[in-house]
């Protein structure tokens, strides 16, 4: 079945006529097709999808389950969308509020020829929170590179080598392994930097006696891979030790409270019990976890507020941390996969405390 097919599936679910794709996530997640422009209209009788000169050919290739058509100048992509919405009478066309711009609302207000656009993203945030089998395997493809780069990078890495010179070279790594590109911009903070979850690289050195943080990830066919592995330089404090430690068991604790049917919010919660029992609460501020694929922090979550079940399929990130101002912190970070009973963890990179 296409993904048009299970598009247009859920159509009366959300009492719509059409759904407009025009987010770059979301089309490539409906057309399996990426490109910087390009429009798809899925209705109960057929999809189409609109692109440029640019894409046209490579479009015609690649995308099965729908009509290509090309836009111009002459006929822009609100002409080729008034077509189809003309041909299919199409009343109430559902669009990504979550993506779109105020001028974008405001352009299709304007042009296009429905009665009534109506909010609809999580049409498609459902369909993407359960992973088909073909996503799962670019996502453990794209793992599999990030880790490799890891195993080298922990080669790479000695005291004096600067944080932005880590960064450089975990990013080379991957895209020699196969990596269409990082899936976000590396964070890879040492010593007092660590303390900062999204601290961005530095030219700091590393220096004996530093917690070195890094997460990354690499990208395969569109779908993003991403972990972090915190390692010590030279040596560790008995308060390193601890908090090292008191991370890897809260990160335990969460996956074998991650399963299918179970909030989000319960799974944190799980986690977050064993860093507050260890006295480092107030330290730990962000989410157990959050969803994964097409981007690198999608829905479903598993934070503080998230209230709803999750399905069989969705794929999440385990990352807990602990983080002390002004001197270290600890964040382990793999990707499990939810099933009915539990869940499977993706990562094959080691997380016992290593001392470079």
């Amino acid at each position: 079945m296409s993904r048009f097919h299970k598009i247009a599936e859920k159509l009366d679910a959300y009492n719509l006529d059409a759904m407009m794709v025009t987010s770059a996530p979301n089309r490539l997640y409906a057309a399996e097709f990426r490109s910087s422009a390009g429009m798809a209209i899925v209705t109960r009788s057929g999809s189409y999808f609109f692109t440029d000169s640019r894409y046209i050919e490579a479009a015609g290739k690649a995308i099965t389950g729908a009509e290509i058509r090309q836009s111009t100048i002459e006929t822009p992509m609100p002409a080729l969308a008034n077509e189809v919405i003309e041909k299919h009478n199409i009343q109430r066309l559902g669009f990504e509020e979550a993506y779109a711009t105020v001028g974008e609302y405001n352009s299709w207000k304007e042009k296009l020829k429905c009665k009534e656009l109506v909010p609809a993203a999580k049409l498609l945030e459902e369909l993407r929170a359960v992973k088909e089998p073909s996503e799962i395997e670019n996502l453990i493809a794209a793992q599999r590179i990030a880790e490799k780069a890891l195993e080298e990078t922990l080669e790479f890495i000695k005291i004096g080598r600067t944080e932005q010179e880590v960064s450089a070279f975990l990013q080379y790594r991957m895209l020699i392994h196969g990596s269409e590109k990082p899936s976000f911009e590396p964070i890879v903070v040492s010593g007092i930097n660590s303390s900062m979850p999204h601290g961005k690289p530095s030219g700091k050195a590393l220096e004996d006696g530093d917690f070195l943080t890094m997460d990354f990830g690499a990208m395969v066919g569109g779908y993003c891979s991403d972990m972090t592995r915190t390692v010590a330089i030279g040596h560790v404090t008995d308060e390193m030790d601890r908090v090292y430690h008191t991370v890897l068991a809260a990160q335990q604790a969460g996956i074998a409270a991650a399963k299918a049917g179970v909030m989000g919010k319960d799974i944190h919660a799980a986690a977050a019990k064993v860093i507050s029992d260890a006295g480092y609460g107030e330290y730990f501020g962000h989410g157990f976890g959050h969803g994964l694929g097409i981007e690198v922090h999608e829905n479903p979550g598993a934070g503080q507020t998230a209230s709803v079940p999750l399905p069989a399929g969705a794929v999440i990130s385990a990352e807990p941390g602990i983080y002390l101002p002004g001197r270290f912190g600890v964040r382990i970070e793999d990707v499990v996969i939810l099933q009915e009973g539990g869940c499977t963890d993706i990562m094959k990179a080691p997380k016992e405390l290593l001392v470079l």
